[in-house]
């Protein structure tokens, strides 16, 4: 197929009077890379791949920089015609492929021709330089989000460089089947990693060189008419997840979906994304919107992180639970309010407003929990984020606490996370879009303490949960989270079981410890706004607060340390207790 000088190897799979969608690679692929996902395309559209110019069976143009995009939004219109597309097509592109689909859905040359577009891996121009401009403005964050971006994307420079740019060419050829495999998950297969990708590479060197750089900037402000999908790999090595939601704003029709994969997740989860572009191109073509894609249009709307999610966070009638479940709903998600107390619940669900829905569960209880992970599933679908925050405060000896102490905190600290975790997330594995579980548990678990063992023992445990879960889960693209809050003024002090002591004694040693916290606590707020942006992180233990930094760092450091704390710990509350007895 011709455009000007170049012939353009173009293939067509299905046919009839299905709606067409054109899938493009990117850099240093060729159509190939898509053979997966257009295979399971097939039965419901007839599927259009190409190479791009200088790629595979494409012939490469004469002038090594005639690369530029305006060239490549030619090359794809005479695809278009070439194929006889009459109707509007649903175009799909990936990394450069994914920047030419900007180009071709925001100009004016392919108006009326573009039906949908979904954008994987590649940011249009304009809207990137906005994302700078307005990061750069906004604080600390948004610089980091700069340099972490900039981070990433060292090796364009490189490619742009006369001869370096060629050896790193060459050197990425050889080690490409290698990094797949490795890195994502993807073997190599016959056609991908293609036999010509050795000059694939070097002649792609043209992509960067004529379209990054001064001289290349883009006019306008990145709006389009066309509604877009991003389907966005949260484990993208060469793209950030703030970089690559930079279409939040411009794009008035905005669709977002996060893949748990990396940058060629069209390799590695050919069904998801096979799925995705089906689902969101019958929408487009007159089916109804389904529940998943009225959350994805939740998650474009700029500024909201959690825009359309579902969260489900326990003990969220009062405290951290509570100030998570505000936090979550005020970033635009759907949250299930749990709490043992069905009271408590619903006061909180009211504060947030119609996107919380309160339920009563007894983490303790593995039928009630068995129900409740059930009932979220079939009622509002598989949560994309579970905080298991349910716990009770115990004091007191290990000699003096009974069976039924015993099996009452670790029943609710230990067991009712281990349920959560489990329960959860097996949906999250089966429906395989990924997921976040957060584990809160204290800065009680890096130490020792006398006077708290079981509670102690059972946020240890917690920890080291998160861990093995975080090691087990990784492979399904879920994140699992530990949090260890220090001293923060919850009011848990007040139902804080203290065992072995009268009524009087508890009481008052209540008053005093309660007087405490609120002197040198922190609000709950602080740990919820340290939960959003763990799971933005992906942050596998974070400490709240400066008493539990220090905790988390000392018993790394010096163990030893960590003990004669435990020792002063307990004299002191010797002390505290003798003074609190009846005389």
């Amino acid at each position: 197929m011709k455009s000007g000088e170049i012939e353009l190897a173009v293939r067509e799979r299905g046919g009839g009077d299905r709606p067409t969608v054109v899938l493009v690679h990117g850099y240093p692929d060729t159509g190939a890379v898509w053979d997966e996902v257009a295979d399971r395309l097939t039965g419901r559209f007839r599927v259009v791949t190409y190479d791009l110019r200088g790629a595979g069976a494409s012939t490469a143009p004469r002038d090594p920089l005639d690369y530029g995009l305006d060239a490549l939004v030619g090359d794809l219109g005479a695809v278009l015609d070439g194929v006889g597309a009459d109707e509007p097509v649903h175009l799909v592109g990936h990394d450069w492929g994914s920047v030419l689909g900007w180009e071709a859905v925001i100009g004016d040359r392919l108006r009326g021709r573009i039906a949908s577009y979904t954008s994987i891996s590649g940011p249009d121009r304009r809207h990137m330089a906005q994302w700078v401009r307005r990061s750069l403005r906004s604080g600390p964050r948004g610089v980091a989000d700069v340099i972490e971006q900039a981070r990433r994307s060292v090796y364009m420079p490189v490619l742009r460089a006369p001869r370096v740019g060629e050896l790193m060419a060459r050197g990425l050829a050889a080690a490409f089947a290698r990094g797949m495999r490795m890195r994502e998950g993807a073997d190599p297969r016959p056609g991908h990693p293609a036999d010509t990708l050795p000059q694939d590479a070097v002649n792609g060197l043209g992509l960067y060189r004529a379209n990054l750089g001064r001289d290349a900037k883009a006019e306008g402000d990145g709006s389009t008419d066309v509604p877009v999908q991003l389907i966005v790999p949260i484990k993208d090595r060469y793209g950030s997840q703030p970089l690559l939601l930079s279409a939040r704003g411009p794009v008035a029709r905005l669709y977002v979906r996060r893949a748990p994969a990396g940058h060629w997740v069209a390799r590695s989860h050919p069904d998801l994304v096979a799925r995705w572009v089906a689902e969101f191109a019958e929408h487009i073509g007159g089916a109804p919107e389904t529940p998943a894609l009225a959350a994805a249009r939740a998650a474009g709307e700029p500024d909201r992180d959690f825009g359309g999610e579902l969260v489900v966070v326990t003990g969220a009638g009062n405290g951290i639970g509570r100030a998570t479940a505000r936090a979550f709903a005020a970033e635009g998600a759907r949250v299930i309010v749990a709490d043992i107390d069905e009271a408590a619940a619903r006061r909180t669900a009211s504060e947030i407003g119609e996107q919380a829905h309160p339920h009563r569960v007894d983490v303790a209880n593995a039928s009630d929990m068995e129900a409740f992970a059930a009932y979220v599933r079939d009622a509002y679908g598989v949560p994309d984020v579970v905080v298991n925050n349910a716990g009770i405060a115990m004091a007191g000896s290990l000699l003096e606490t009974s069976e039924d102490d015993w099996a009452r905190v670790r029943s609710i600290n230990l067991d009712g996370v281990y349920r959560g975790c489990r329960l959860f997330g097996r949906q999250m594995v089966e429906r395989g879009e990924g997921g976040h579980l957060v584990n809160v548990a204290s800065m009680a678990a890096f130490g020792p303490s006398a006077d708290m063992p079981a509670y102690g023992a059972t946020k240890a445990a917690v920890l080291h949960l998160g861990a093995c879960l975080r090691a087990d889960l990784e492979r399904h693209g879920i994140g699992v989270t530990t949090i260890c809050p220090g001293v923060i003024d919850t009011g848990m002090v007040g139902r804080t079981d203290f065992v072995s002591l009268p009524p009087a004694a508890v009481a008052a040693l209540r008053d005093r410890v309660a007087g405490t916290f609120e002197r040198r606590g922190h609000p709950p707020e602080k740990v919820a706004n340290a939960i959003l942006r763990a799971v933005r992180r992906d942050a596998p233990v974070v400490p709240v607060g400066v008493e539990a930094r220090a905790a988390g760092v000392l018993a790394r450091v010096s163990p030893s340390a960590t003990r004669a704390l435990a020792r002063r710990g307990r004299r002191a509350g010797d002390r505290l207790r003798a003074g609190l007895q009846p005389r």
